[in-house]
């Protein structure tokens, strides 16, 4: 970490008391129920009045690093709550843990490597101040998804819709194309000041965030229109606006950052786009294709290390799927619990781990030969999980305003 950064980090620490105080005064924008296709009949969080607490539990040295994620177990560790409503949680290398408070808060909460709040990001900005003159009054997101560049300078954000002056049709979890509904902003933050320093104007109700890996381009996956947003870090233009098909969702990057996929939800289907092709410019030349369908309802996606394997969670029939990830042959699949939402890889690549939304769970599974090591219960309706390399933990976010911490830790000795 720069100079820079550990002085910004401070002032912001420093400041923390009364941009928490702040953060406290808005007012949740309630959502309404079951008008999720994925989920119907799905309660809206009610997001607590209170500040992130959290309820520690002696931690113990880091295990061995040569110890495969496979052979280890979920050791809890802490418990926070509060001011959250997260929907995701994203881990920077640094350590770093941001949750998306989506529109019962309006807020990005963002966690150091020790557990505790560094500061809470209102999602308010003014878009005329990052080249939008058409809306020159102050508007609010709805954080939903992130994604951190390759070199954590950054965090990418995803924002349901826009609320305020000029934006008049919010979105809506059921959609279409002609719904009509307003594009929506993704932000970029600045993680040496924890201030939002632009915005890009995507598709109607963005989801899902991926930055590629060389750093030069981001992925967003709007709901709505049907459609992926493809970015240009270096001068915050979308380039392209590519057809997906129903419901687009979870993005995942080669990395040679030339090829995605991308999970469509409400089709079935895990399309690839070539990235490279895009990059040069080449008009008219088809850039989608059809990798597999693997079984219904596929939301989240991981690629392995060496890019070999794909694994995809089908929330619509109940599992994970093992995908070859050139042919898309489905290799194996396996049962985790009701509704597998969303999953991450251990950095090894030996376990996945999947939260499971109406099981209140999550699981590690051996990515070897898909077996289910183990499960355990966490609040209700676990939405999020992401793993932070840097602390060695996997954190899962609960919509009701939960998240819980747990060391991918190694086996007591048995005696």
């Amino acid at each position: 970490m720069n100079a820079g950064r550990r002085a910004a980090l401070a002032l912001a620490a420093s400041a923390l008391l009364p941009a928490l105080l702040l953060a406290g005064c808005s007012d949740p924008q309630p959502a309404a129920a079951g008008n999720d296709p994925a989920n119907p009949g799905a309660a809206t969080p009610t997001p607590s009045a209170t500040l992130p607490t959290t309820e520690a539990t002696p931690t113990r040295p880091p295990a061995k690093p040569s110890v495969p994620s496979a052979r280890r177990h979920f050791r809890k560790v802490e418990r926070i709550t509060g001011a959250l409503t997260p929907k995701s949680v994203d881990a920077s290398a640094e350590g770093y843990v941001v949750a998306q408070n989506m529109i019962y808060t309006h807020t990005i909460s963002v966690f150091g490597p020790d557990h505790e709040l560094v500061t809470t990001i209102k999602d308010r900005i003014t878009p005329s101040d990052f080249g939008y003159s058409k809306w020159d009054s102050p508007v609010q997101g709805g954080p939903v998804e992130a994604s951190f560049s390759p070199d954590g300078d950054y965090v990418w954000v995803s924002n349901y819709s826009t609320y305020g002056p000029g934006f008049t049709k919010e979105g809506h979890d059921a959609c279409s194309p002609a719904s009509g509904y307003d594009r929506s902003f993704l932000y970029r933050v600045n993680t040496a000041t924890w201030k939002i320093d632009g915005a890009v104007l995507v598709g109607s109700v963005p989801k899902y965030v991926q930055a590629s890996p060389d750093g030069k381009t981001v992925l967003v996956t709007n709901w709505c229109s049907y459609d992926l947003s493809v970015i240009d870090t270096a001068t915050m233009k979308q380039t392209a606006r590519i057809p997906i098909g129903r419901y687009p969702r979870g993005i995942a990057i080669t990395p040679d950052s030339r090829r995605a996929y991308i999970a469509v939800m409400g089709g079935g289907a895990i399309k690839t786009v070539d990235l490279a092709a895009i990059g040069r410019g080449e008009r008219g030349r088809k850039v989608t294709s059809t990798l597999a369908e693997p079984g219904r309802a596929p939301r989240h996606l991981n690629l392995s290390p060496d890019a070999a394997t794909l694994y995809v969670t089908l929330n619509g029939e109940g599992t994970i799927a093992k995908l070859n990830a050139r042919t898309g042959k489905v290799l194996d699949t396996v049962r985790t619990g009701q509704a597998p939402r969303s999953s991450v890889l251990s950095p090894d690549g030996t376990a996945l781990f999947v939260v499971n939304y109406e099981s209140d769970t999550v699981s590690r599974v051996r990515t070897k030969d898909m077996t289910v090591l183990e499960s355990t219960h966490v609040d209700h309706h676990p939405i999020g999980i992401t793993y932070n390399a840097k602390t060695r933990e996997i954190w899962v976010c609960s919509y009701i305003g939960v998240i819980n911490i747990f060391k991918d830790a190694t086996r007591k000795p048995t005696t």
